[in-house]
Protein backbone atom coordinates (compact mmCIF):
# COMPACT_ATOMS: atom_id res chain seq x y z
CA UNK A 1 0.00 0.00 0.00
CA UNK A 2 2.71 2.17 0.88
CA UNK A 3 3.69 5.15 3.08
CA UNK A 4 2.06 8.13 2.98
CA UNK A 5 5.05 10.61 2.72
CA UNK A 6 5.53 8.45 -0.44
CA UNK A 7 2.54 8.52 -2.12
CA UNK A 8 2.12 12.17 -1.84
CA UNK A 9 4.58 12.94 -3.93
CA UNK A 10 2.49 11.03 -6.84
CA UNK A 11 -1.18 11.42 -6.03
CA UNK A 12 -0.61 15.30 -5.99
CA UNK A 13 -1.68 16.52 -3.23
CA UNK A 14 -0.91 20.26 -3.64
CA UNK A 15 -1.82 22.50 -6.30
CA UNK A 16 1.45 22.93 -7.70
CA UNK A 17 1.79 19.04 -7.98
CA UNK A 18 -1.73 18.95 -10.52
CA UNK A 19 0.35 21.08 -12.38
CA UNK A 20 3.87 18.53 -12.13
CA UNK A 21 5.55 21.60 -10.70
CA UNK A 22 5.96 20.38 -7.19
CA UNK A 23 7.57 17.25 -5.17
CA UNK A 24 7.15 16.30 -1.75
CA UNK A 25 9.96 16.17 0.57
CA UNK A 26 9.66 12.59 2.04
CA UNK A 27 11.59 13.76 5.43
CA UNK A 28 9.22 16.79 6.25
CA UNK A 29 6.43 14.81 5.45
CA UNK A 30 7.14 12.10 7.61
CA UNK A 31 8.54 14.62 10.25
CA UNK A 32 4.76 15.53 10.61
CA UNK A 33 3.35 12.39 10.12
CA UNK A 34 4.66 11.44 13.62
CA UNK A 35 4.03 15.14 15.55
CA UNK A 36 0.42 13.88 14.49
CA UNK A 37 0.62 10.48 16.07
CA UNK A 38 0.56 12.90 19.37
CA UNK A 39 -3.05 13.35 20.08
CA UNK A 40 -2.84 15.85 22.67
CA UNK A 41 -0.33 17.68 24.70
CA UNK A 42 -0.46 14.63 27.63
CA UNK A 43 -0.25 11.83 25.26
CA UNK A 44 2.89 9.47 25.25
CA UNK A 45 3.79 7.11 22.65
CA UNK A 46 6.90 5.02 22.33
CA UNK A 47 8.73 4.28 18.68
CA UNK A 48 6.89 1.04 18.31
CA UNK A 49 3.46 2.86 18.48
CA UNK A 50 4.25 5.29 16.59
CA UNK A 51 5.74 3.27 13.93
CA UNK A 52 2.46 1.49 13.99
CA UNK A 53 0.35 5.13 13.72
CA UNK A 54 1.49 6.38 10.92
CA UNK A 55 3.06 3.14 9.19
CA UNK A 56 6.99 4.00 9.04
CA UNK A 57 9.62 1.62 9.55
CA UNK A 58 10.26 1.70 13.13
CA UNK A 59 13.97 2.46 12.60
CA UNK A 60 13.04 5.48 10.45
CA UNK A 61 10.47 6.25 13.68
CA UNK A 62 13.71 6.10 15.92
CA UNK A 63 15.78 8.77 13.51
CA UNK A 64 12.60 10.86 13.35
CA UNK A 65 12.27 11.20 17.06
CA UNK A 66 15.70 11.58 17.71
CA UNK A 67 16.06 14.65 15.83
CA UNK A 68 12.73 16.03 16.82
CA UNK A 69 13.55 15.52 19.95
CA UNK A 70 17.03 17.42 19.80
CA UNK A 71 15.09 20.53 18.41
CA UNK A 72 12.64 20.39 20.93
CA UNK A 73 9.71 19.29 19.43
CA UNK A 74 9.37 16.07 21.57
CA UNK A 75 10.59 15.33 24.91
CA UNK A 76 12.08 11.70 26.01
CA UNK A 77 10.92 10.55 29.55
CA UNK A 78 13.66 7.81 30.56
CA UNK A 79 11.13 6.27 32.85
CA UNK A 80 8.55 5.29 30.48
CA UNK A 81 10.81 4.64 27.46
CA UNK A 82 8.37 7.30 25.57
CA UNK A 83 7.52 10.37 23.86
CA UNK A 84 5.78 13.51 24.56
CA UNK A 85 4.85 16.46 22.77
CA UNK A 86 8.19 19.39 23.80
CA UNK A 87 8.36 22.82 24.56
CA UNK A 88 9.07 24.22 21.03
CA UNK A 89 6.13 22.30 20.04
CA UNK A 90 4.12 23.93 22.27
CA UNK A 91 5.17 27.12 22.24
CA UNK A 92 5.24 27.52 18.30
CA UNK A 93 1.47 26.68 18.38
CA UNK A 94 1.05 29.12 21.11
CA UNK A 95 1.98 31.76 19.25
CA UNK A 96 0.53 30.73 16.01
CA UNK A 97 -2.84 31.12 18.23
CA UNK A 98 -2.32 33.99 20.00
CA UNK A 99 -1.63 35.79 16.42
CA UNK A 100 -5.35 34.97 15.12
CA UNK A 101 -6.80 38.15 16.83
CA UNK A 102 -10.24 37.37 15.08
CA UNK A 103 -11.01 34.18 17.08
CA UNK A 104 -12.59 36.17 19.44
CA UNK A 105 -14.88 38.33 17.47
CA UNK A 106 -15.76 34.69 15.66
CA UNK A 107 -16.37 33.24 19.15
CA UNK A 108 -18.78 36.05 19.97
CA UNK A 109 -20.98 35.25 16.45
CA UNK A 110 -20.82 31.39 17.23
CA UNK A 111 -22.30 32.21 20.92
CA UNK A 112 -24.97 34.44 19.79
CA UNK A 113 -26.64 31.56 17.42
CA UNK A 114 -25.73 29.08 20.09
CA UNK A 115 -27.76 30.98 22.37
CA UNK A 116 -30.54 30.65 20.13
CA UNK A 117 -29.76 27.13 19.43
CA UNK A 118 -29.94 23.89 21.66
CA UNK A 119 -26.79 22.50 20.48
CA UNK A 120 -22.82 23.32 19.48
CA UNK A 121 -21.78 25.61 16.95
CA UNK A 122 -18.73 25.04 15.55
CA UNK A 123 -15.79 26.64 13.43
CA UNK A 124 -12.83 23.85 12.32
CA UNK A 125 -10.48 23.73 10.22
CA UNK A 126 -8.78 20.56 8.29
CA UNK A 127 -6.30 18.54 9.19
CA UNK A 128 -5.80 15.55 7.22
CA UNK A 129 -9.01 12.85 6.98
CA UNK A 130 -10.13 15.14 9.95
CA UNK A 131 -11.28 18.40 11.07
CA UNK A 132 -10.04 20.35 14.81
CA UNK A 133 -12.31 22.66 16.37
CA UNK A 134 -10.51 26.48 16.28
CA UNK A 135 -13.49 27.80 18.30
CA UNK A 136 -17.18 27.17 19.61
CA UNK A 137 -20.46 28.24 21.08
CA UNK A 138 -22.77 26.44 23.15
CA UNK A 139 -25.34 27.81 25.37
CA UNK A 140 -25.53 26.54 29.24
CA UNK A 141 -28.75 24.57 28.50
CA UNK A 142 -27.00 22.85 24.94
CA UNK A 143 -28.07 19.49 24.12
CA UNK A 144 -26.38 17.04 21.85
CA UNK A 145 -22.27 17.94 20.85
CA UNK A 146 -20.02 18.89 23.48
CA UNK A 147 -16.75 19.43 21.43
CA UNK A 148 -14.27 22.05 22.47
CA UNK A 149 -11.38 23.40 21.25
CA UNK A 150 -8.49 21.20 19.60
CA UNK A 151 -11.84 18.71 19.61
CA UNK A 152 -10.99 16.09 16.20
CA UNK A 153 -14.28 15.00 13.82
CA UNK A 154 -13.95 12.72 11.55
CA UNK A 155 -14.62 14.12 7.98
CA UNK A 156 -16.07 11.24 6.39
CA UNK A 157 -18.86 10.85 9.09
CA UNK A 158 -19.83 14.78 9.79
CA UNK A 159 -21.82 17.33 8.43
CA UNK A 160 -19.01 19.84 8.68
CA UNK A 161 -16.64 17.01 6.69
CA UNK A 162 -19.17 16.43 4.22
CA UNK A 163 -19.83 20.57 3.11
CA UNK A 164 -15.97 20.77 3.26
CA UNK A 165 -15.40 17.93 0.70
CA UNK A 166 -18.09 18.84 -1.62
CA UNK A 167 -16.53 22.67 -1.51
CA UNK A 168 -13.64 21.53 -2.59
CA UNK A 169 -12.81 21.99 -6.44
CA UNK A 170 -14.02 18.45 -8.32
CA UNK A 171 -10.53 16.80 -9.10
CA UNK A 172 -9.44 18.16 -5.52
CA UNK A 173 -12.04 16.15 -3.40
CA UNK A 174 -12.20 13.40 -5.55
CA UNK A 175 -8.06 13.16 -4.87
CA UNK A 176 -8.57 13.53 -1.21
CA UNK A 177 -11.22 10.68 -1.33
CA UNK A 178 -9.16 8.72 -2.91
CA UNK A 179 -6.43 9.05 -0.47
CA UNK A 180 -8.74 7.95 2.23
CA UNK A 181 -10.42 5.24 0.27
CA UNK A 182 -6.41 3.92 0.65
CA UNK A 183 -5.75 5.11 4.44
CA UNK A 184 -9.73 4.79 5.50
CA UNK A 185 -11.62 2.55 3.67
CA UNK A 186 -14.84 2.25 5.94
CA UNK A 187 -14.93 6.00 6.23
CA UNK A 188 -14.94 6.53 2.62
CA UNK A 189 -17.52 4.47 2.22
CA UNK A 190 -19.73 7.46 3.76
CA UNK A 191 -18.45 10.31 2.04
CA UNK A 192 -18.40 8.77 -1.49
CA UNK A 193 -23.03 7.93 -1.91
CA UNK A 194 -22.58 11.39 -0.91
CA UNK A 195 -20.86 13.53 -2.51
CA UNK A 196 -22.08 14.24 -5.19
CA UNK A 197 -25.63 15.53 -3.88
CA UNK A 198 -23.51 17.25 -1.49
CA UNK A 199 -21.97 19.13 -4.26
CA UNK A 200 -25.12 20.05 -5.89
CA UNK A 201 -26.83 20.74 -2.44
CA UNK A 202 -24.20 22.87 -1.72
CA UNK A 203 -24.09 25.15 -4.89
CA UNK A 204 -28.09 25.44 -4.64
CA UNK A 205 -28.72 26.31 -1.29
CA UNK A 206 -24.87 27.24 0.68
CA UNK A 207 -25.26 24.51 3.07
CA UNK A 208 -24.86 20.61 3.48
CA UNK A 209 -26.92 18.31 5.93
CA UNK A 210 -25.93 15.18 7.18
CA UNK A 211 -28.02 13.12 9.91
CA UNK A 212 -27.24 10.62 11.62
CA UNK A 213 -23.99 9.61 10.15
CA UNK A 214 -21.63 10.03 13.76
CA UNK A 215 -24.01 9.29 16.10
CA UNK A 216 -27.66 8.34 15.53
CA UNK A 217 -28.91 10.90 18.19
CA UNK A 218 -27.68 13.54 15.97
CA UNK A 219 -27.68 15.64 12.94
CA UNK A 220 -25.80 18.36 11.37
CA UNK A 221 -26.07 21.57 9.06
CA UNK A 222 -22.57 22.87 8.19
CA UNK A 223 -21.22 25.47 5.35
CA UNK A 224 -17.86 26.64 4.18
CA UNK A 225 -16.29 29.40 3.56
CA UNK A 226 -13.01 30.61 2.06
CA UNK A 227 -10.28 31.74 4.15
CA UNK A 228 -7.93 33.82 2.99
CA UNK A 229 -5.61 33.07 6.07
CA UNK A 230 -5.31 29.98 5.74
CA UNK A 231 -6.06 29.22 2.23
CA UNK A 232 -8.24 26.55 2.45
CA UNK A 233 -11.89 26.06 3.44
CA UNK A 234 -12.71 26.81 7.30
CA UNK A 235 -16.35 25.23 8.08
CA UNK A 236 -19.27 26.14 10.52
CA UNK A 237 -20.98 23.41 11.84
CA UNK A 238 -23.75 23.08 14.46
CA UNK A 239 -24.49 19.69 15.86
CA UNK A 240 -28.11 18.78 17.38
CA UNK A 241 -30.29 16.34 19.32
CA UNK A 242 -32.59 14.33 16.32
CA UNK A 243 -34.97 13.88 18.56
CA UNK A 244 -35.26 17.23 18.36
CA UNK A 245 -34.12 18.48 15.06
CA UNK A 246 -35.04 16.40 12.27
CA UNK A 247 -34.04 17.00 8.37
CA UNK A 248 -36.81 18.70 7.78
CA UNK A 249 -36.78 21.11 10.36
CA UNK A 250 -32.65 21.85 10.38
CA UNK A 251 -33.82 22.79 6.71
CA UNK A 252 -36.86 24.89 8.49
CA UNK A 253 -35.26 26.82 11.29
CA UNK A 254 -31.50 25.78 11.53
CA UNK A 255 -30.42 26.86 7.68
CA UNK A 256 -31.11 30.36 7.96
CA UNK A 257 -29.22 30.94 11.55
CA UNK A 258 -25.87 29.01 9.83
CA UNK A 259 -26.19 31.13 6.81
CA UNK A 260 -26.32 34.48 8.14
CA UNK A 261 -23.58 33.81 10.47
CA UNK A 262 -21.47 31.89 7.80
CA UNK A 263 -21.80 35.67 6.27
CA UNK A 264 -20.69 37.19 9.21
CA UNK A 265 -17.61 35.23 9.53
CA UNK A 266 -16.90 35.31 5.51
CA UNK A 267 -16.55 39.47 6.41
CA UNK A 268 -14.50 38.95 9.55
CA UNK A 269 -12.31 36.68 7.73
CA UNK A 270 -12.17 38.76 4.55
CA UNK A 271 -11.32 41.64 6.41
CA UNK A 272 -8.57 39.74 9.16
CA UNK A 273 -5.34 41.48 7.48
CA UNK A 274 -6.87 44.40 8.02
CA UNK A 275 -9.49 46.25 10.73
CA UNK A 276 -10.41 42.87 12.09
CA UNK A 277 -6.81 42.40 13.63
CA UNK A 278 -6.68 46.32 14.84
CA UNK A 279 -9.82 45.35 16.45
CA UNK A 280 -12.00 47.94 14.88
CA UNK A 281 -14.57 45.40 13.79
CA UNK A 282 -18.21 46.28 15.61
CA UNK A 283 -20.10 43.09 17.09
CA UNK A 284 -23.47 43.11 16.28
CA UNK A 285 -25.26 40.31 17.41
CA UNK A 286 -27.25 38.05 14.78
CA UNK A 287 -30.93 37.87 14.88
CA UNK A 288 -31.87 34.12 14.68
CA UNK A 289 -35.41 33.34 14.45
CA UNK A 290 -36.19 29.75 15.25
CA UNK A 291 -39.86 29.73 14.28
CA UNK A 292 -40.90 26.91 11.79
CA UNK A 293 -42.18 28.74 8.46
CA UNK A 294 -45.26 26.47 7.84
CA UNK A 295 -46.54 28.14 4.51
CA UNK A 296 -43.09 26.34 2.97
CA UNK A 297 -41.68 23.44 3.59
CA UNK A 298 -39.71 23.14 0.42
CA UNK A 299 -36.10 24.61 0.09
CA UNK A 300 -35.52 26.76 -2.76
CA UNK A 301 -32.62 28.73 -3.81
CA UNK A 302 -32.67 32.10 -2.45
CA UNK A 303 -30.79 35.35 -3.52
CA UNK A 304 -28.75 35.16 -0.15
CA UNK A 305 -27.75 31.39 -0.58
CA UNK A 306 -26.29 32.22 -3.78
CA UNK A 307 -24.06 34.81 -2.31
CA UNK A 308 -23.53 32.69 0.14
CA UNK A 309 -22.39 30.08 -2.16
CA UNK A 310 -20.35 32.05 -4.51
CA UNK A 311 -18.33 33.45 -1.35
CA UNK A 312 -17.46 30.21 0.07
CA UNK A 313 -16.90 28.59 -3.77
CA UNK A 314 -15.61 31.46 -6.37
CA UNK A 315 -13.04 33.03 -4.34
CA UNK A 316 -9.34 32.42 -5.32
CA UNK A 317 -7.57 30.01 -7.54
CA UNK A 318 -8.25 26.40 -7.96
CA UNK A 319 -7.31 25.30 -4.44
CA UNK A 320 -5.31 21.78 -3.26
CA UNK A 321 -6.34 19.99 -0.66
CA UNK A 322 -3.53 20.53 1.91
CA UNK A 323 -3.35 24.63 0.73
CA UNK A 324 -1.32 26.11 2.81
CA UNK A 325 -0.72 23.58 4.77
CA UNK A 326 -4.47 23.40 5.04
CA UNK A 327 -3.65 19.93 5.13
CA UNK A 328 -7.08 17.45 4.18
Amino acid sequence: MGRRSERLSRVGMLPGDLAGEGEVIQVVSRAFDVLRCFEGHDSRLGNLEISNRCGLPRSTVSRLTHTLTRMGQLVYLPRDQKYRIGPSAVAMSTSMTRGLQLRNLIRQRLQDVAEQLPGTVGFVIPDQFHLVYLEFGRAANALGLHETTGSRISMASTAAGHAYVAALEPEMGDALLTEMERELPDAAKLLRPRLEHNRQFLKEHGYVVACGLWSPHINGVALPIWSPQYQTYVVLTIGLLSAMYDEQRLHDEVAQPMRELGRSIAALLQGAEADVFNSRVERKPLQVNAKTNQKNKTITGTGDTNELAAGARGTGPARGLRAGDGRA
